[in-house]
């Protein structure tokens, strides 16, 4: 009787597997369908820093298998070793890579036009601009046989990533001879740019349904309904990137200088000191970002150890103006960046010299008086002080005056009355001054 109470139920419970079995099936291919889209976002100058976030955020794309990785850019240029490191990232990438030049009015210049030749797909938003490719020398100027060389190696790589990419040669190469610059429009005619979207919606649009080719491989973008994640930058690297700004790592730089003077100048300040010794590590690491000249570092330690002889020696203000002059050459010539977005500018630098001039200027002023005013302290202190008698004495006799809120014994060369003003002009053994008769006597007396 169990029996056939079970196998009645049996045709029931495996109809109920079936289903979840089949619910199971169908959610799993529903959930393999989904496409996902990796954007990360690059607004600033290509220096190492941002190369390491890119870098990144292309590894995470392909360790998420991503159907199509978007470096949205608004850049001025920057390091050539930075950019080339992208450009790596990029060419070896298992994830098709977009590089859009947004939003309107941003611009892919100089790396940021090589990075866009080695795109898969380049996308840019009305009103931007990409090109102004021209080698820039780091440190001065190169002689003519170096800029040559440096001029055909950005050639030869321009001409390497377009040809690989299948993208006109020519308008590229003049981007990097003549320092060509395109608008969306000029790009997308002349085949250097895919699109031209207003907006990143509009650029997954775009792209939904395209058969992207790199070498032996082939994707078929399937966005329609893609999850978009954002790659952000790390804490670590937003603040390294605030402080690799020429600009932030310069005063850094000062203030931590500063900082360290004063707390020597007056030792147990501790707030001077932690501060200073803060400021010089962050600006360290800054200096370890950009491309710093060790001759414009040592101008400038040149220029602080002028201030500071300047109050040890008399030189009538000479190691002042020498410490200025160096001051000044030393940051202009500190940051010797490609592009003038990392460079330390005249208009920058000029106020800056000035306010650290006003400032040595202040402390000196302040030595000097301190060096030249009369001791306050000690038995030293007494002498010109103004006090009275309180006991009359006549010369080789011992008196007593009341000064300095005490009363000494006292000797003088010439009778003191009591209650005579006398002035104090100096400390004989024993605790005993010796004193003057003050001039306020005889105007009393008239």
């Amino acid at each position: 009787m169990h029996n056939t109470g079970v196998s009645k139920n049996t045709p029931f419970r495996a109809l109920i597997v079936s289903f979840a079995v089949v619910c199971a099936l169908w959610a799993g291919a529903q959930e393999g369908d989904e496409s996902l889209v990796v954007r990360a976002r690059l607004a600033d100058a290509i220096h190492p820093i941002t190369a390491e976030y890119v870098v990144q955020a292309l590894a995470d794309a392909e360790q998420q298998r991503a159907d199509l990785f978007v470096l949205e850019v608004d850049t001025p240029g920057g390091l050539d070793s930075s950019m080339r490191a992208i450009i790596q990232a990029f060419l070896a990438s298992d994830v098709p890579v977009c590089l859009y030049v947004g939003p309107a009015g941003a611009r892919a210049a100089s790396a940021g036009f090589f990075m866009a030749m080695a795109a898969d797909i380049v996308a840019m938003a009305p009103g931007t601009n990409m090109g102004a490719a021209s080698p820039v020398a780091v440190g001065g100027e190169l002689d003519d046989t170096m800029a040559r060389k440096v001029l055909q190696d950005a050639q030869a790589y321009m001409r390497s990533l377009t040809e690989q990419r299948g993208r006109p040669i020519a308008p590229a190469i003049e981007a990097v001879t003549e320092g060509r610059s395109y608008s969306a429009a000029e790009a997308l005619d002349l085949g250097l740019a895919d699109l031209r979207v207003d907006g990143f919606e509009a650029l997954l649009d775009a792209l939904d349904g395209r058969r992207v080719e790199r070498d032996d491989r082939v994707w078929h973008l399937n966005l329609d309904a893609a999850t978009v994640t954002d790659r952000e930058m790390s804490a670590r690297q937003r603040l390294l990137a605030i402080i690799a700004h020429p600009q932030i790592a310069y005063i850094l730089m000062l203030i931590g200088v500063a900082g360290l003077y004063f707390e020597l100048s007056t030792p147990g300040a501790i707030l001077p000191g932690v501060a200073g010794g803060l400021s010089l590590v962050l600006a360290m690491l800054a200096f370890q970002v950009l491309p710093i000249s060790f001759a414009g570092l040592a101008l400038i330690a040149l220029a602080i150890l002028f201030f500071i002889l300047e109050i040890k020696v008399t030189s009538y203000g000479l190691l002042t103006v020498a410490g200025l002059v160096a001051f000044v050459l030393g940051s202009l010539m500190l940051v010797p960046g490609p592009i003038p977005e990392m460079r330390l500018q005249a208009a920058f630098v000029v106020p800056t010299a000035l306010a650290v001039f006003g400032l040595a200027a202040f402390l000196l002023s302040l030595v000097l008086k301190t060096h030249r005013g009369q001791v306050q302290t000690g038995p030293a202190g007494l002498v010109g002080d103004i006090g009275r008698a309180t006991l009359a004495f006549a010369p080789g006799e011992d008196g007593e005056v009341f000064v300095h809120g005490e009363v000494w014994r006292a000797r003088a060369d010439s009778s003191v009355e009591s209650g005579d003003t006398v002035e104090v002009t100096g400390l004989e053994s024993g605790m005993v001054v010796r004193v003057r008769p003050h001039s306020a006597n005889q105007s009393n007396q008239g």
